[in-house]
């Protein structure tokens, strides 16, 4: 296994400490965090046309819809390596078994949500299938802090956990773009990000391997790819997606290294490629984001337990753990594809169970995925209920007799 990036756990530090304040901080005086986090910044200098009336600028909208970008963008970046350059971790038929497990752990756990809240739900807001988009996703950085106390620091099954994590995330945006309400027209906006992507690969990007000194040079500056993806953020935003898409886009038209390290290996500290130059200049103040997004999302009304808080629980630490070994053992059986050296199927049950930690992406998606305050009060403490999965898993591997 190589070294992962220690910024991953800072990440996860930060994102935690984010949500702890946040939570004391509305258990204590509910009315000032929530005048705090929905007070409008500033007036949104865009017509109708262009951004929705009812979008405000608010603490809560600029960090999810925009530097969460940037978090995204980079968790992109990683899973467009894996998948497209040399050794990469998902390249040709070795994406097979982590991409049947990531599609197994999501499908698993929409259908208990599906199951458990056509049983057990009554809040009076809700219909059958509301919420089904909020267990798609999980927890990259809290999952890794997890399995590297659970494996070791070396242990391979790390890299699979990152791979299945980072694709349920992503998978977790795209199901959130769905519940997006707005008018088809809006979706036009969606060529400007293509157009963007198109062009600043043109133009620049594909003359990164030129034989031309000058256009090699041209290639490797930053802001042509700066200004395509602020039109591509721009793009994703105004057709009433989640602006947390909205770099995603350029990252093919970026040029890259030719080979893959690894999941946010610490190896690419050392690569000077523009689409590792962005990754390196976001480490840091992506440590402060994820402190802001935790703050402004995290806030748990520990008061809050309802039906839908146990329809939470079961989609992560059911449907996820069982989905994902469904879709392995599919893999296994009937594809014949092997696990990767040094896997067992008892390890990538372990990895099931901390993907049934969710934060990031499922908390993202509740005020879309989810009608009503209250019913959306009892989704959130239900994802921070999903993550004592960790403490829970770790507890239990210490209580194994050693062999």
């Amino acid at each position: 296994m190589y070294r992962v990036s220690s910024f991953i756990l800072h990440f996860a530090r930060a994102l935690l400490a984010g949500s702890l304040v946040a939570t004391l901080w509305v258990n204590l005086d509910p009315a000032s965090y929530y005048d705090v986090m929905e007070h409008g910044l500033f007036p949104l200098p865009f017509p109708g046309w262009i951004v929705a009336d009812h979008v405000r600028a608010t603490l809560i909208t600029l960090t999810s819809d925009l530097l969460m970008a940037f978090f995204f963008f980079l968790l992109g970046k990683e899973l467009w390596e894996a998948n497209m350059l040399e050794r990469g971790a998902l390249h040709g038929r070795r994406g097979a078994l982590p991409f049947m497990a990531t599609m197994g752990a999501v499908g698993g756990a929409v259908l208990v949500w599906l199951l458990v809240s056509a049983l057990i739900e009554t809040a009076e807001e809700a219909s059958f299938g509301s919420g089904w988009a909020v267990p798609v996703g999980c927890d990259v950085v809290i999952g890794y802090a997890i399995g590297r106390r659970l494996f070791g620091p070396q242990h391979p099954a790390l890299h699979m956990l990152l791979l299945i994590t980072i694709g349920a995330e992503l998978a977790g945006l795209l199901a959130l773009a769905l519940m997006r309400p707005d008018e088809a027209l809006r979706l036009l906006w969606l060529l400007l990000p293509l157009a963007a992507a198109a062009g600043v690969w043109l133009l620049y990007g594909r003359h990164a391997r030129s034989e031309r000194e000058t256009e090699r040079q041209r290639a490797l500056h930053l802001w042509p790819y700066v200004v395509a993806g602020a039109l591509s953020w721009t793009g994703v935003a105004a057709a009433g997606l989640p602006g947390a898409l909205g770099l995603l886009p350029v990252i093919p038209a970026i040029p890259h290294a030719r080979r893959a390290f690894g999941l946010f290996a610490e190896a690419e500290e050392f690569l000077h490629d523009p689409l590792n130059r962005f990754a390196h200049l976001l480490m840091r103040p992506l440590v402060g984001v994820l402190f802001l997004f935790g703050l402004t999302r995290g806030g748990i009304d520990l008061g809050a337990f309802a039906p839908t808080t146990l329809v939470t629980l079961a989609a992560f630490w059911i449907g996820k753990p069982l989905g994902l070994m469904a879709g392995t053992l599919i893999a296994l059986r009937l594809f014949g594809l092997p696990l990767p050296q040094g896997l067992t199927l008892a390890d990538m049950a372990r990895i099931g169970a901390i993907a049934g930690s969710g934060f990031t992406v499922p908390v993202l998606s509740l005020d879309t995925a989810i009608p009503g305050g209250a019913m959306a009060e009892a989704a959130r403490l239900g994802l921070a209920l999903t993550l004592l999965a960790g403490p829970l898993l770790l507890l239990l591997s210490r209580a194994r007799p050693s062999r």
